[in-house]
């Protein structure tokens, strides 16, 4: 029996940010985004002799340990580690071999939430093999705990429970780890002008996100009031956010991710840089009304609102850059399991 799980990355619209501690903590978070046809997979075949071969594909990377309760956490594939150690703890499942196998259809470091939904979809492997009893906020819940507790990975929370819901959600994050995810109900005309409006570039470069938000981090802690009042204003971007997608509104989109990208670089330094600066006014300039820097800053993709045809001519007029434009779909389903 092989079992077998894909978990869809997701786009950030609005709010990116606000769901990092402590300023979720503080002041409570709000984020809207969507999952699309860009996942993250994860593969468990058990074997017959006594070893854990983990490998991920996409990267060629590929160790192999004797059977043991607990894998060393030592910079190598240690986000398939990190979850295999969590599952031993928390279920003490009495393994014996097996070979875990990933992929994801995005570089790390491109800002679509790569890491954290390839935990939840090892995660959903794990839960299908072993049928464990892990609701949607569960699963979320354990690969943020992973990657935050057990890793020491800075980050946001958004990414985990977009993974394992799917589709578009307004999510709001309060202290104590408090998450509530609200599903919109999006009228079919809008998401599929939405998705032909959409352009998702990416710059062909990649970043760490966790210095950037650790500087973020600081910034609220340290009480910086420029940062604080970014992140309350991507807050209120949220809700606008919402607004004009359900009631129709997209002719705003466009400003609403203007608003969102001119406040975002108040955050914290590294979000943006000159690259990505010319790659905006370049797509402005070509006939895009707004866009952003997805997740948390420094390289990555970015997205932009095009209305009308302008997004032929913003490809064509981003071609200089050196990067390429991914095509995707919204997706409805958040994370899929199954055995064969």
């Amino acid at each position: 029996m092989i079992y077998r799980s894909k978990a869809p990355l997701r786009i950030g619209l609005a709010g990116g940010g606000t769901d990092v501690s402590p300023y979720c903590d503080l002041y409570g978070g709000a984020i809207l985004n969507a999952t699309v046809s860009l996942y993250a997979y994860a593969n468990i075949e058990p074997l017959e002799e006594n070893a854990i071969v983990l490998q991920a594909l996409d990267r060629r990377e590929e160790k192999r340990y004797e059977w043991a309760s607990e894998l060393p956490i030592d910079g190598e594939l240690d986000l398939l580690k990190g979850v295999y150690n969590r599952i031993q703890r928390d279920y003490g499942i009495p393994l014996t071999g097996f070979r875990l196998s990933t992929f994801v259809d995005a570089p790390a470091g491109s800002g679509l939430g790569t890491s954290s939904t390839l935990v939840v979809a090892i995660i959903g492997a794990f839960a299908e093999m072993f049928r464990l009893p892990l609701g949607e906020y569960d699963m979320a819940h354990l690969a943020y705990s992973i990657e935050r507790s057990d890793l020491k990975m800075a980050g946001g929370r958004q990414d985990q429970y977009a993974a394992t819901f799917g589709g578009v959600n307004f999510m709001e994050f309060y202290g104590e780890d408090k998450v509530i995810v609200n599903p919109l109900r999006i009228k079919q005309q809008y998401l599929f002008e939405l998705e032909n409006n959409l352009l998702l570039y990416y710059t062909s470069t990649t970043r760490e996100s966790a210095k950037i938000i650790e500087k973020q981090s600081s910034n609220v802690v340290n009480k910086q009031g420029k940062s604080i009042e970014a992140m309350h204003q991507l807050k209120q971007q949220a809700q606008m956010m919402k607004e004009a997608l359900l009631k129709g509104r997209l002719h705003e989109i466009g400003e609403i991710l203007d608003f969102g990208f001119r406040q975002k670089r108040q955050m914290a330094e590294g979000i943006s840089n000159s690259l990505m600066e010319d790659i905006y006014d370049t797509a402005r300039r070509a006939g895009a009304t707004g866009g952003k820097i997805s997740g948390a800053g420094g390289g990555g993709f970015m997205v932009f609102y095009c209305p009308d045809i302008a997004k032929y001519k913003v490809q064509d007029a981003l071609k200089q850059f050196g990067g390429y434009c991914q095509p995707y779909r919204f997706t409805e389903h958040g994370l899929t399991t199954w055995s064969i």
